[in-house]
């Protein structure tokens, strides 16, 4: 180990991603309880986080919600780790580039990612703000980061997909391709996936219900949950340029660099390794509002099961 004050001996931030619009889901998800205390989905994680080691937590939100934010749950976390906020803003690009006229989608989120570079200096991990991704996830993470200091070694959370697919209903993926080692080498999305009708296993349709392929249990796919270096930063600002120029003109209202599609292109580029790391856990999302009351009770059964105090943060 390094005897300087470099990026390998930085302990890792959680960056959480909050900024979305929730269209779908019919408001905002970030602020929605999702137990009687009050909590959000976005409780768990940082509780999960916390007592992994986590100590700062980036929260990437919106203007329009900060006021609201600081005083749920960032008062909430800011108890027990350093919290700092950062805004994901459409006029955040580069010197040259203009907001097309009508557009409020965010730009992605690597764009959402690149916002973060102002306060963090070292490793970190990236999840999404609606989903719970369960425990064990933050400390195979944080450990992978703790002892992997390259800049280029990077880490993902690999679940089941059985583990992340509700019993009824098509759901997007991403299918990993996984090498012998371990090491991520492609991510595949499936738009249209769902259990089969045994629910044993899953499948896809590439032509609209026309046929489908199957995908058995136990195939690794992604929920975004990453460990970077800050080595990504440099990366996805590089190309966010190149991104703007060829996507505006031809989708001006919601083109977004996904922060999988910058993984692709540094796995492409021999730029970075990507460990795939499992995890046991189950995988819930907040797509629709319907999907509250799954997770919701699933939430009240962990509690009654120990793996959470009551009331969370009591």
């Amino acid at each position: 180990m390094c005897n300087c004050n470099c990026a390998c001996e930085k302990k890792p931030a959680l960056v959480i991603m909050a900024a979305g619009m929730g269209s779908r889901y019919g408001g905002l998800k970030q602020l929605d309880p999702f137990d009687e205390y009050g909590n959000f989905i976005i409780d768990y994680s940082c509780f999960d986080a916390i007592r992994a080691g986590f100590e700062h937590i980036v929260f990437i939100i919106k203007s329009a919600i900060y006021d609201d934010f600081v005083s749920t749950i960032g008062a909430r976390v800011s108890k027990y780790a350093k919290v700092d906020y950062v805004l994901q803003e459409l006029d955040k690009i580069p010197e040259g580039f203009t907001i097309p006229e009508g557009r409020v989608k965010p730009w992605g989120t690597s764009h959402a990612i690149l916002c973060a570079a102002e306060v963090v200096d070292g490793p970190f991990a990236v999840i999404g703000a609606d989903d719970y991704f369960g425990p064990n996830g933050f400390r195979i993470i944080y450990d992978f980061l703790t002892s992997h200091p390259g800049e280029g070694e990077w880490g993902m959370i690999g679940y089941d997909v059985m583990n992340t697919i509700p019993d009824y209903g098509f759901v997007a993926r991403g299918e990993c391709a996984v090498d012998e080692n371990g090491f991520l080498t492609d991510i595949v999305e499936r738009k249209k996936l769902r259990k089969t009708e045994d629910l044993l296993n899953a499948e896809y349709t590439l032509d609209d219900g026309e046929t489908f392929i199957p995908m058995k249990a136990g195939t690794c796919v992604s929920m975004n949950f990453f460990g970077f270096k800050p080595s990504l930063f440099d990366e996805i600002r590089n190309y966010f340029p190149t991104f703007l120029k060829e996507n505006i003109p031809v989708n001006p209202l919601k083109c977004e660099d996904l922060l999988p599609d910058a993984v692709r292109r540094c796995l492409a580029a021999g730029k970075c390794t990507v460990k795939v790391l499992a995890t046991p856990d189950k995988w819930f999302g907040v797509t629709n509002r319907e999907d509250k009351p799954v997770v919701v009770e699933a939430l009240r059964r962990f509690t009654e099961e120990g793996l959470y105090p009551e009331g969370l943060w009591k």
